[in-house]
Formats: structure tokens, C-alpha cells, sequence
């Protein structure tokens, strides 16, 4: 469900400063959706800088989840993985069987706790028990006093950033800049948390997360202090995703890519066993849960029409989660459905 088209070669992760973007000065917009165009077009991976959200509020997130991890196994498990997909994941639960860059064979070393878009009650989805919409399971706030504000204030600010993104993106792709607003009414994010144990002994061919293409449409995560990214660049070279102070990594996932008819490519990336334990928070920005990737009209063209069946974005992370996570993680690896 994933394809990729041939671009030149990539050695470095871009660096957009997107300050003057958010300021609003003159010709800024487009200034930085010509920079975009070039880092989603020749190595899927930028970072951004001067991108408004604040380090406390980072340190904060991470805090808690240094909390959360450090928790007994039995206070984890009160918030495990329910059948809307949102909770807590334990370690070997994924091996990423969708990837075509990798034979992956063995389980991922890491621990995750998911989280969603937080919805009232009576929201729609919720009535409708639909998956990747909660409701969240949090902690009790005597275990962790402060998780959930520390979470819930990151995620806010990440999906702010989200929005003001998407007329860069619009732009990039010579559509109007509001072109992607309608798409984000209710935006179909879903956060993954994980622990990565620096005590972890790798098997050959064991990653603390395996080679794979992430499914949505941009994600969103803030350097670790403890390194372990790695990108493959187009010519096929594992690259480390280098520190970049309070900068903030973003890829286009496989989404995006059938939505640009493989235009912005969904690059491949992995993360090793780390030698110290190593936290990340990626937030996959994903459109309003029945959004269709139907490749958009200035991806296509007589020389190249387009490549993909539209699929909605729900649907996609359904099949994705189902292929590359056993029960444990919601999905159906393992079983005879898979």
C-alpha cells in the first residue's frame, strides 16, 4: 500500500526556520513552502526551528513520561491498550511486516502509550465506539499527579503547529494555502509515546523500533536527548538524525505520499537500541478520520497519472496497525486475520 518514486540523492536533514512564517512577514509564507517542497521532495525529513513551542512545555511532556515508565508493571497495565486503541502498549508487541526496506523479523524493544485527540462524551465517534478516537485512559492523578496537563498541554500546542502548517504545505504543492482546511475539521491525531530501555539486549536483526514508512500524514516529534533516529537516505544510506537544539523533526508519512502521488516520499527510518533509556513523543497530524487520499490534481499528469486507489485515512491506519502490531498493540499480527 506504499510506493515511492525516484529522487536524487540526500545526505542531510534539512533546517527551516519558520519564525518569519509564523510572524507574518511579507512573502514568508511561500519563502518557506519552497524550502519544504525541496526537503519532502529529496529526503522526507526536515527540522524545524523557531517553531513556537516552548521548551518547558517539551521538558514537561517528557517529564511525565519518565514517570509513567518508571511506574510497576501492574500500575501500567490499569490503562491497557482498550479496543478503541488508545493506552498502554507493552514491549514486543510490533514487528513492522508492511516495510519494503527491511525483512523484519523480530519484535520491537519498546514500551508505548497512546494517546488521541481528547473528544467529549457525546461526540459522534465516541457514540459510535470508533477506533483511533478514544476515549483516552489516563493515569489516576494520585500516581501521577500533573501527567495529564503535562501531555494534554504538549499535544495542544503540537496540533497549533499543526494547523499552521498546513498553508505551507498548500503552498508547496501550488494549492491555495487554505486548500488543506477543510480536510482538518476534526483532525484524526494519534500520539505514540514510547520507552526505548537502554538495558535492552537487540537480537540480530532487532531494532528498538524496526525499519518501516510512518502511515499518516505529517508527524510531528521533538529531539530526544538521547539519540538513536536514524533516516535512510535515497541512495539507501542510514544517516543519525543529528541533534538540532529545540528543534522539532518532521516526515511525511504514507498518506501524504498516495495524497502527492508519491511527490513527497514517506522516507524510511528506524531507531537502534539506544545505550542510555531514550523517550520520544510523535504526534501523527492526520485529517478528519474519513478524509480520502485521492492524489491531488497538481501530482498528476499525463506523464504521470495517478498511482494509488483512494483509501480514507481511517481505513489506512486500521490496515497498518492490523499488519504490523500483534493483539497486544490492537492489531492482528499473529492471528489468522492478519
Amino acid at each position: 500500500m506504499s510506493a515511492q518514486t525516484e529522487h536524487q540523492t540526500a545526505t542531510e536533514i534539512p533546517i527551516l526556520d519558520i519564525g518569519p512564517y509564523l510572524a507574518g512577514e511579507p512573502d514568508a509564507l511561500d519563502a518557506i513552502a519552497a524550502q519544504l517542497r525541496h526537503a519532502q521532495e529529496n529526503v522526507g525529513f526536515y527540522f524545524i526551528i523557531n517553531h513556537g513551542v516552548s521548551k518547558p512545555l517539551i521538558t514537561s511532556a517528557y517529564d511525565a513520561l519518565r514517570h509513567f515508565f518508571a511506574l510497576p508493571d501492574a500500575e501500567k497495565q490499569k490503562v491497557r491498550l482498550n479496543p478503541q486503541r488508545t493506552g498502554y502498549v507493552p514491549s514486543k508487541s510490533s514487528v513492522y511486516v508492511t516495510s519494503n526496506v527491511n525483512e523484519n523479523t523480530k519484535p520491537d524493544l519498546n514500551e508505548v502509550l497512546v494517546y488521541v485527540r481528547d473528544r467529549p462524551d457525546d461526540h459522534p465517534a465516541l457514540v459510535d465506539q470508533r477506533s483511533f478516537h478514544g476515549p483516552n485512559q489516563w493515569p489516576d492523578v494520585s500516581t501521577l499527579p500533573g501527567f495529564r496537563d503535562s501531555l494534554s498541554n504538549y499535544y495542544s500546542a503540537i496540533e497549533e503547529l499543526g494547523y499552521k502548517m498546513l498553508a505551507v504545505y498548500a503552498r508547496a504543492l501550488d494549492l491555495p494555502a487554505a486548500y488543506f482546511d477543510k480536510f482538518f475539521e476534526d483532525p484524526m491525531w494519534t500520539t505514540r509515546n514510547a520507552f526505548y530501555p537502554g538495558s535492552s539486549v537487540a537480537e540480530d536483526n532487532q531494532f528498538g523500533i524496526s525499519p518501516h514508512r510512518d502511515h499518516g500524514f505529517i508527524t510531528f516529534l521533538p529531539l530526544s536527548d538521547e539519540p538513536g533516529l536514524q533516516i535512510q537516505t535515497p541512495a539507501g544510506e542510514w544517516i543519525a538524525a543529528e541533534q538540532v537544539e529545540d528543534a522539532i523533526i518532521v516526515n511525511t508519512g504514507e498518506f501524504m505520499n498516495r495524497w502527492t502521488n508519491g511527490r513527497f516520499i514517506a522516507t524510511p527510518h528506524r531507531v537502534i537500541p539506544p545505550r542510555n533509556d531514550r523517550y520520544s513523543i510523535a504526534l501523527f497530524f492526520n485529517p478528519t478520520w474519513d478524509t480520502e487520499a485521492i492524489p491531488l490534481e497538481t501530482c498528476v499528469s499525463e506523464s504521470n497519472p495517478a498511482k494509488f486507489e483512494p483509501i480514507n485515512i481511517h481505513d489506512y491506519l486500521d490496515w497498518y496497525i492490523n499488519k504490523n502490531f500483534n493483539k497486544d498493540g490492537g492489531g492482528q499480527q499473529g492471528s489468522n486475520d492478519a
